[in-house]
């Protein structure tokens, strides 16, 4: 497939995904979980944390983008490098990213490790994965659809 080719699925796929995500985030977990997911938070306190104040909005944003792109890269390259389907080989990037958010990132801004695998953790943990997988299904529905 030509680049421009994937790098436009892998947009619209990290698009669906953070569509996904958004809406699990603020409609869905509060209802399962108790908690609306604001991972805007973390990119802002992050920010401050080098010395950049920045916005809620621009953290969004930023989260958002890095969803689009970053998630969506992820989710193919777990594909690229362990040859699993392309929905495992999401919930296995979207394991990975949310050990990264919750395990590692948390800390930085001094939350405990995993945030204490609370309501927060585990509702991240489910939004986390299922964007990924929602990442991996549209990135194999687009070639499928570009192949036929």
């Amino acid at each position: 497939m030509p680049l421009t080719q994937t790098l436009r699925t892998l947009a619209l796929a990290g698009l669906a995904g953070e569509i996904a995500f958004e809406l699990y985030a603020w409609l869905l977990s509060p209802l399962l979980f108790g908690v609306a997911l604001a991972p805007a938070n973390l990119v802002v306190a992050l920010a401050k944390l080098i010395g950049v104040t920045l916005p809620y909005w621009l953290g969004f944003a930023l989260h958002i983008a890095i969803g689009i792109a970053g998630f969506s890269a992820t989710v193919w390259l777990a594909h690229r490098l362990t040859r699993l389907g392309l929905v495992l080989s999401g919930a296995l990037s979207g394991l990975v990213l949310w050990f990264v958010a919750q395990g590692l990132l948390a800390p930085l801004i001094g939350r405990s490790f995993m945030m204490g695998f609370g309501a927060y953790t585990q509702s991240s943990f489910v939004g986390h994965v299922g964007m990924a997988m929602v990442i991996g299904y549209v990135i194999a529905a687009l070639q499928r659809k570009q192949t036929t």
